[in-house]
């Protein structure tokens, strides 16, 4: 991304900022007609990629280039000609009005800039995604096999891409035009409004004195952070840099503090009540409201947490590492003394919670942190610092929209051509109707293309081709999305493209692959949940109460079993056989049967007291001799 200096810089600062503004007034005041509204968006934000994003690693970093300045006026020709013949588009008939000269070239054009945006903005593998899908319209009939095609003119082509709301104008679009736009702007007022300062110190103060203090803090700043900033990679650079060289210090190994740095960044997306990007698109594409999704994703993301949790404890315990000093720390009770800090937060999960759509409770939030900042002169926010929070937040739309249109290419080929329903065919052959091996197969689906897309991009494209087979077999709706998008965002963990994990060694030191190896580890509980509310609606408090309160239970349990298991640690160090027996304990504990998750709970009590037990007696006979 480029640093601009001088008389650009002050251009870009007035245009995010007038940008931002735009989208904060349709959040208020209603947003226009969804095509109009999204389009809009779109040729807004594609100035800033080509103003922002140099062209190749040899181009200027600090100036915009002519060819980028031809790009980008180039590139608000096709929005600028939809929102003038807007009436004349929206009251067109598809596949019966014939498409003019200027909509077949400036599809065209659309399609190409938007190619060039995503290869500078989200990176080579989207691109060739999306070419892929937009060139399979045009030459699948001549692909052999199950993969053949039909044939598509070009004006079919380009009048679903850009004439209708079934390709790069979509739902993803849609979504990055309005929740995502309002929340990366309350994500601005939160870190201008040192708010985002308190999380650190928040962190800091209630974590730093218990054992593996450092590593609980880098766990519960990264969950705080990366649920709003809805970037792994981003997470990592922004609170790693604090957090790895702190573990470090105090005698962690670079390897596990790069591990457990690239965990915690990768859940933040999971965790509510933000959950990046992808949660909103996820809403949209289910139709439910938000808070269905919150509440669903509640419970997966504290178990995964947790024993994330218990495993950095253990680890302390296991290495006898020393946590920080209450000197080196917040005041414990300056810190409790500015809770009503948190205020916007708490007001945001209690609108959304309540019905509320999440662009208003966005809106509420942003004016609940410019309140909370009035009482401390360094972040009382006047118009200058409300416009700098304007700019912090909006700048980052570009990596959103983009990838969020390029992946309407991909929506919109899918079903143009069908090969959704390929897809699907696929699945169930070599499934073979068994519902296990269907998950598998998407799960390896959501894995690959996750090592080299954004999570959004990833979770879109997996959505199209796995959720309609994983619901013809019998998984219900939201289950399905939510476990393809836990492995769209696990795969930032999973070697051997391990995008969090390898950001995190280049701080740590540690090498990468081997970091990512560890961080699989830690996040364990992010493979075998997705899986267990699958077949267990309780984990996703979808459930009865009764159904509900024995699935809580027997995940509480499971992150004991597993946290333990992993780690191989109670006391002191553990038998493998012990270890092996909590594995399968914990295993119980996901199977939505009330006596084998009884039994499960059951057995890793035992085997936890065992475990403590057995250490104590025998330091007991230990003292006597």
């Amino acid at each position: 991304m480029r640093e601009l200096s001088g008389q650009m810089r002050r251009v870009v600062y007035v245009y995010v900022v007038l940008i931002g503004l735009l989208h904060l007034y349709t959040a208020v005041f209603g947003t226009f007609e969804a095509y109009l509204q999204r389009i809009g968006h779109l040729t807004l934000v594609f100035p800033l990629a080509f103003w922002l994003y140099p062209a190749t690693r040899h181009s200027p970093k600090d100036r915009v280039t002519f060819v980028d300045w031809l790009l980008a006026v180039v590139s608000v020709l096709p929005g600028l000609y939809a929102a003038w013949q807007h009436d004349a588009i929206t009251q067109r008939i598809v596949s019966v009005d014939p498409l003019t000269t200027a909509q077949l070239v400036l599809g065209i054009v659309l399609v190409f800039m938007l190619m060039e945006a995503t290869r500078r903005v989200v990176g080579l593998p989207l691109m060739l995604v999306a070419a892929f899908f937009a060139g399979y319209m045009y030459f699948g009939h001549y692909l052999p096999g199950p993969m053949r095609g039909l044939s598509f003119t070009p004006e079919e082509i380009v009048e679903n891409l850009y004439l209708t709301d079934e390709g790069i104008f979509s739902i993803p679009l849609g979504v990055s035009a309005t929740f995502v736009m309002v929340f990366l702007i309350f994500g601005g007022f939160l870190d201008k409004s040192g708010i985002g300062a308190y999380f650190m110190k928040f962190a800091q103060s209630m974590a730093g004195t218990t054992a593996g203090g450092p590593a609980k803090i880098a766990v519960l700043c990264s969950c705080l952070f990366g649920s709003i900033s809805g970037s792994a990679v981003a997470n990592v650079y922004g609170t790693g840099t604090f957090t790895i060289p702190l573990m470090k210090r105090l005698g962690y190994s670079g390897l596990f503090a790069g591990a457990v740095e690239a965990v915690a960044s990768s859940g933040g997306q999971i965790m509510p009540p933000i959950m990046g990007a992808g949660a909103f698109i996820m809403a949209s594409l289910l139709g439910l409201p938000y808070r269905d999704i919150i509440i669903a994703a509640l419970l997966p993301a504290l178990m995964y947490y947790g024993a994330l949790f218990l495993m950095v404890h253990l680890r302390a315990k296991k290495r006898g590492l020393r946590s920080l000093t209450r000197d080196e720390l917040p005041s414990r009770r300056e810190v409790v003394a500015k809770l009503w800090m948190l205020t916007p937060i708490a007001v945001l999960v209690v609108l959304l919670l309540s019905g509320f759509t999440a662009m208003l409770a966005a809106v509420v939030g942003i004016a609940g942190a410019w309140l909370v900042a009035l009482p401390d002169a360094r972040f009382r926010m006047g118009p200058k610092r409300i416009c700098d929070a304007i700019y912090c937040g909006a700048k980052n739309i570009p990596v959103v929209a983009i990838a969020c249109a390029s992946a309407g290419i991909i929506v919109g080929a899918v079903s143009l051509t069908g090969v959704g329903f390929k897809f699907v065919t696929l699945v169930f052959s070599l499934a073979n109707g068994v519902g296990f091996v269907a998950l598998l197969l998407i799960m390896l689906v959501a894995l690959v293309l996750g090592m080299g897309l954004p999570t959004v991009g990833a979770y879109i494209l997996a959505a199209a081709l796995g959720v309609p087979a994983l619901v013809k077999i019998g998984f219900p709706p939201l289950s399905a999305h939510l476990f393809v998008f836990y492995f769209a965002i696990i795969s930032a963990i999973t070697p051997p493209v391990a995008l969090a994990a390898y950001a995190a060694s280049s701080i740590s030191g540690a090498a990468p692959n081997p970091t990512g190896m560890q961080a699989m580890q830690l996040g364990i509980l992010g493979f075998i949940v997705p899986f267990a509310f699958c077949y267990d609606s309780g984990i996703i408090l979808s459930g009865s109460l009764l159904h509900n309160c024995t699935a809580i239970v027997g995940g509480v349990a499971a992150v004991f079993a597993f946290g333990h298991a992993m780690e191989g640690y109670a006391s002191a160090p553990m038998p493998l056989w012990l270890r092996a027996v909590l594995v399968a304990a914990g295993v119980l504990c996901f199977v939505p049967v009330l006596y084998c998750k009884a039994a499960g709970v059951c057995l890793v009590v035992a085997m936890l007291f065992f475990a403590y037990k057995t250490v104590e007696v025998e330091e007991a006979a230990f003292e006597q001799v």
